[in-house]
């Protein structure tokens, strides 16, 4: 297969615009390109347009472009890729598909459309190498395939992306009876690599692997809502997180899907599988069809099975499936899913959940039961292996364990046991499995249903899974808040292992163990960590009790530890590289801002974000912004002042990047930092970037020749802060707390040009930081923050 550099994308509506959004995220050029209109609209017509001008005849993929710059969440990294995607039309610029090394379907989901504009309309203008690809969630990928000219059904398949192409990382490959299986391997290697994807292979069955499983759920639960008379609301509070599902749930899910979309993707599946044992299950009550005939769809619609209320803070109102009236939330509890709160492990979850004896366990019994049984008897019809279910559920419904890592949970010989007192007929096979997966010795396998034989999982070429390699014994170093792995060829790698990477003593110490250890053994350090965070940052919890206590000789001690550990990473004798993914804030910020190097994940929310807690960074963050402010001056001879209040901005309003690609913008990233795409080849990426740097690494010193940008500057943005608070645009603390922060990182009470140190910043840092601790209003905002995990504007 040829290396691919030009996409077309057929179809401008949200999928296909979407899509072509990520293409360009990753640096493709992008060809989008739709139906021509049938008639200009009337603003068109005033403008003396018809249908022979290129902009009445382009306007439907120009449209699709132009949305992809309001959509919520953002389809693109950052607003400048739009230029990638040019537009055209599907009469004018099929010709134009010719210099395309791959061409994606995305029209609407008609079986006779895509023929026609497949085998008809493509077909003759497809370089000869180029692979030919439709975007269908279910139609049979042969059919359409035997209306292809026979030299381009080898390079035709299913690449079925989920919604939102960007965040949703599950694409479904589905090759027909005619594909070169070199291609089908060749476009999972450019999904995974280039667009950061997880693939699945899929049979050519109606609707594939994830929405077959998935929406069988949905129904499944909708059924025992009925039967145990239960509302949406006390299901939802049952059928996520507690039982290792996303926080959607199965309602919340459904408005995000649209109603209208999974009543015809549950319609097209009992119409479709004449020979599936629970055909009838994918008949939903007729409820569904009325809430789309009074356009209750959802999201969309801003009304669906939830609705927001009128009245702030107020649960969203939830629909009453019996009368149609919306009532308002109650936010049900149950013992069940209580006893679920503040455990970690989704194994664990799902069985205290089902230990119960509540009318939330009953549900969580017979809804998980139906869909485990029924993923089981889909082997191989839908997929030829466990692997590729769990991952499809895991990636394309935000499932934490797919249905066959659920059975092991519950543990098979108990799930049988249970179901067949239930009276539930289970399939023989399943009878003859003790478990699914086995990961003993850090070499994953899983049960081949076909053999009844272990093999292999497989990995995707590159990956280094850390909890893999822990369990492989990988771990040379570890105390309770962190570990420190040999990622081998002399490169170690600092993990935390806290909540939410939180970073407290235990880590800070670890740092100096591990940069011993790599100083001693190897060549460098790569700092990344696993989970739902890099690092949400320090522990607030810890700090609050501090303050609370008035510690604040252990508050100054803890912050003086912090800083000596970033200073450590910064001048380390060895190349350190920081490989954050999600969430990276405050102190897990500034940890990455001493590393020699950035290697994030595309989708890294990084920021300095203290101020929401009524504090500054004080890790060395505001030192390293104002040194970076102070660095760039230095380069250019100019003033340091745009510089420093670009970066003082960035501190003051609590900026969090949107996508890795907008650290930059922040000052965060630097020249010759790299964005990885694919989380299976975030570690070994900075591992690479570490063994580059070894080369020829030459250790710094801190800083000790810098001229303080001085009172002067800090005055300029007083009077900013003083204007925006006149303004009502920050409250009369926020005003203070810009100041503090306006003081620190202009090198303080100074003339300008003073000559100060590195140190000298970390100091005024510390300071402040401990002045802001005795304020009762940032105590307010540290309780609020940890309350209600979110910021207060006091």
């Amino acid at each position: 297969m040829n290396p691919i550099k030009r996409v077309a994308v057929l179809g401008s509506g949200v999928m296909g615009g979407t899509i072509a959004a990520h293409l360009a995220n990753a640096g493709l050029d992008v060809l989008l390109l739709d139906v021509v209109p049938r008639e200009p609209t009337e603003e068109e017509k005033a403008a003396g347009l018809g249908l022979a001008d290129r902009a009445v005849r382009d306007r439907i993929a120009a449209g699709g472009r132009a949305a992809l710059e309001r959509m919520k969440p953002a389809p693109l990294f950052l607003p400048e890729n739009l230029a990638r995607i040019a537009v055209g039309n599907l009469e004018d610029d099929l010709p134009r598909l010719r210099d395309c090394d791959w061409v994606v379907e995305v029209v609407v989901e008609n079986m006779a459309v895509k023929k026609v504009l497949l085998g008809e309309k493509v077909a003759p203008h497809l370089a000869p190498n180029a692979v030919l690809s439709t975007n269908t969630s279910g139609l049979s990928v042969n059919e359409m395939a035997e209306a292809l000219p026979e030299g381009i059904r080898r390079r035709f398949l299913v690449t079925h992306f989920f919604n939102p192409p960007r965040y949703m990382r599950l694409v479904e490959i589905v090759s027909s009876r005619y594909t070169d299986p070199a291609v089908a391997e060749g476009m999972a290697d450019f999904l995974r690599r280039r667009l950061g994807k997880g693939i699945v292979y899929g049979k050519d069955t109606p609707n594939f692997v994830a929405n077959r499983i998935g929406v069988f759920a949905i129904c499944s639960a909708v059924r025992h809502m009925l039967d145990l008379g239960m509302t949406v609301e006390e299901v939802d509070a049952v059928a996520g997180p507690a039982t290792a599902r996303p926080r959607s749930a199965v309602f919340r899910t459904a408005d995000l899907v649209g109603i209208d979309t999974l009543l015809h993707v549950a319609d097209n599946s009992w119409q479709l599988l004449q020979q599936d044992e629970q055909r009838e299950a994918f008949r939903l009550p007729e409820f569904f069809r009325e809430m789309v005939a009074r356009k209750q769809l959802g999201n969309k619609t801003k009304g669906g099975f939830f609705r927001r209320s009128k009245e702030e803070g107020a649960p969203a109102l939830y629909l009453d499936v019996k009368t149609g009236e919306y009532l308002p939330g109650a936010r049900p509890r149950f013992p069940s899913v209580e006893a679920t709160k503040g455990v970690d492990d989704p194994a664990e979850r799902i069985r205290k959940v089902l230990a119960g004896g509540d009318k939330a366990a009953q549900h969580a019994w017979r809804n998980l039961r139906d869909v485990l049984l029924y993923s089981f008897r889909r082997i191989p019809e839908i997929a030829d292996d466990v692997v590729n279910v769990d991952a499809a559920m895991r990636w394309g419904f935000n499932w934490e364990l797919g249905p066959f890592e659920m059975l092991d949970a519950i543990g098979v010989p108990e799930f049988v046991r249970r179901a067949e007192a239930d009276g539930v007929a289970i399939p023989e096979g399943l009878r003859r499995v003790e478990r699914f997966y086995d990961a003993s010795g850090g070499k994953p396998r899983y049960h081949c249903l076909a053999t009844g034989t272990w093999r292999d999982v497989p990995r995707p070429p590159g990956q280094i899974d850390l909890g893999l390699l822990a369990k492989a014994g990988g771990v040379v170093d570890r105390n309770p808040g962190a570990s420190v792995l040999d990622l081998g060829d002399g490169v170690f790698c600092l993990e935390f292992h806290t909540k939410m990477n939180a970073i407290g003593l235990d880590v800070l110490e670890m740092v100096h163990r591990a940069l011993a250890r790599a100083e001693r053994e190897g060549q460098g350090l790569v700092i990344a960590n696993q989970g739902p965070a890099f690092s949400a940052g320090a522990n607030l919890m810890l700090l609050a009790v501090a303050i609370g206590e008035r510690a604040f000789d252990d508050v100054a001690l803890t912050v003086a530890a912090f800083q000596k550990a970033t200073m450590a990473l910064k001048y380390a004798p060895l190349p350190v590289v920081a490989a954050p993914h999600a969430l990276a804030l405050g102190g897990g910020c500034e940890v990455c801002l001493h590393a020699d190097a950035l290697n994030p994940l595309a989708e890294t929310y990084m920021g300095l974000v203290e101020i929401g807690v009524g504090l500054l960074p004080a890790g060395g963050g505001t030192k390293e912004m104002a040194l970076r402010a102070m660095r760039v001056a230095e380069q250019f001879d100019t003033d340091v002042s745009p510089f420093l209040f670009e970066n003082f901005r960035t501190i003051a309003m609590a900026k969090v990047s949107g996508s890795a690609d907008e650290l930059r913008k922040l000052g965060f990233m630097r020249h010759g930092d790299a964005v990885t795409m694919s989380p299976d080849r975030l570690v070994q990426d900075a591992k690479a970037k570490v063994l580059a740097l070894a080369t020829n690494y030459r250790p710094s010193s801190p800083a000790t020749d810098l001229r303080a940008p001085g009172r002067s500057v800090a005055a300029s943005l007083w009077t900013s802060l003083w204007n925006m608070r006149a303004g009502g645009f920050i409250t009369e603390y926020e005003e203070k707390l810009g100041r503090t922060i306006a003081s620190v990182i202009s090198g303080g009470d100074v003339p300008g040009g003073t000559a100060v140190t590195e140190q000298w910043f970390l100091d005024l840092e510390r300071e402040a930081f401990l002045s802001l601790c005795g304020e009762p209003k940032t105590m307010e905002r540290i309780q609020h923050m940890l309350k209600k995990g979110k910021p207060l504007r006091n």
